[in-house]
């Protein structure tokens, strides 16, 4: 088998296999993904993944087509069990990623749109992580660790590297990173509230 396809494979089946527990998570409400996180996410990984088949990433695009559905479907979930202190800071970066799509496709200047939306994908990430940082303990760890993963091999299972192949993913293993070291950190110094996670506070005491 070539390597590209196997490493594209192994990078899809770690991306289900952190998408389930966080889903499974977040119905629970153990897990409360912020709203406009994820719609932003949704908008601009589309469009990362649109711009990775346009510059012939070839088989390092699957596994984000793949995530892209389950980065959707967090979205719906968010609806009902995310949290939603919406800021009109989010509502602007909202709109400068759906514009992003349009300057592709009416100016046709994919390189500008992949750097917008991987731009307004940070920014997006920042609800996230102000939420995580007060409290660590409504973020699936697992799935951040391994999305990073993940994201290493989508980088090496891309079969041509430029900037429309590049820059999303690279952003991606960066910020799942940084988000799993945050989350490891913080639960050292942040104590569980009880109010809150007390399943999560029962299976400690059983420890």
């Amino acid at each position: 088998m070539n390597i590209k396809i196997a490493l594209s494979i192994l990078s899809s089946v770690i991306g289900i296999v952190a998408f389930l527990p966080y889903i499974s998570d977040v119905i629970k409400k153990k897990t409360r993904p912020h709203i406009f996180t994820w719609l932003i996410s949704s908008i601009t990984q589309g469009t990362a993944t649109a711009g990775i088949w346009y510059g012939k990433g070839g088989t390092g695009a699957i596994a984000l087509t793949i995530g892209t559905f389950f980065v959707i479907l967090v979205f719906f979930l968010s609806l009902r069990n995310g949290k939603k202190d919406i800021a009109r800071i989010d509502i602007a970066f909202l709109a400068i990623a759906l514009g992003a799509i349009f300057i592709w496709w009416l100016l046709d200047l994919p390189v500008l749109s992949i750097f917008l939306v991987t731009g307004i994908r940070i920014i997006g990430y920042v609800p996230t992580f102000r939420k995580s940082y007060k409290n660590p303990w409504i973020e699936t760890i697992f799935a951040w660790g391994t999305w990073a993963i993940g994201d290493i091999l989508i980088i090496l299972a891309l079969e041509q590297y430029n900037l429309l192949t590049l820059a999303f993913v690279s952003m991606l293993t960066m910020v799942n990173g940084g988000m799993f070291i945050l989350l490891l950190v913080r639960r050292k110094k942040v104590p569980i509230n009880q109010s809150e996670f007390p399943e999560i506070v029962e299976k400690i005491k059983k420890v």
